[in-house]
């Protein structure tokens, strides 16, 4: 797929304009582990990055794709730790959990809905919880920061999770945020692109 149609590449140009070395990013999806690498690169060895996934199968992909380009990864303890350490940190709970570990606002966030790739497809994100982590990455997000949402509404569950997740984006007030989507309008089943920037 060309970059032009393609929806995740995008939401990474959008991120990689704010995250510098040093900071900190979150993957709320981390699945097969792409978007943790791509923001394990942008804030660099100085910077954090935390990856949360409900499926361990996700974890151990994510820790392998890290390792085949060259970068380490640890996973979090049952209960949250005290402080952020540089580095990835993959964290086994749900995304609805990110209030817990965050002890500093992040400057980048990303969620990739939907189902792990080449994993159990009845297995997906749900509304409730994903509406509740974004709502937290939001609140927590840094001045300046960019909150990027794949959304896929084209799988069982997918269409409602969108509408709830579109809801959330539209009651952003304009005095504090800028948004974008990004949509294949001839494909009214392809995946889209939400990105929140916090003034």
């Amino acid at each position: 797929m060309s970059h032009f149609s393609n929806i995740v590449c995008r939401a990474h140009q959008l991120l990689r304009e704010v995250l510098h070395p040093g900071d900190l990013a979150v993957d709320l999806t981390a699945g097969n582990g792409s978007d943790t690498l791509f923001l394990a690169r942008a804030v660099g060895p100085t910077g954090c990055v935390l990856a949360f996934d409900i499926q361990d199968q996700a974890l151990i992909n994510t820790a392998d794709r890290l390792r085949l380009a060259g970068l380490s990864s640890r996973r979090s303890p049952l209960s949250p730790s005290p402080s952020l350490l540089p580095g990835v940190t993959l964290i086994g709970a749900s995304h609805e959990q990110l209030a817990e570990y965050l002890q500093a606002a992040p400057k980048g966030v990303i969620a990739n809905l939907g189902y792990l790739p080449g994993g159990d497809e009845t297995i997906i994100t749900r509304s409730e919880s994903t509406v509740v982590a974004l709502r937290s990455a939001s609140d927590r997000l840094a001045a300046g920061g960019r909150l990027a949402v794949v959304v896929y509404p084209g799988h069982p569950g997918g269409e409602e999770e969108g509408k709830r997740v579109d809801a959330l984006f539209c009651a952003l007030s304009t005095k504090e945020w800028q948004l974008l989507r990004i949509t294949v309008p001839n494909s009214v089943k392809a995946p889209y692109l939400l990105v929140a920037e916090k003034r």
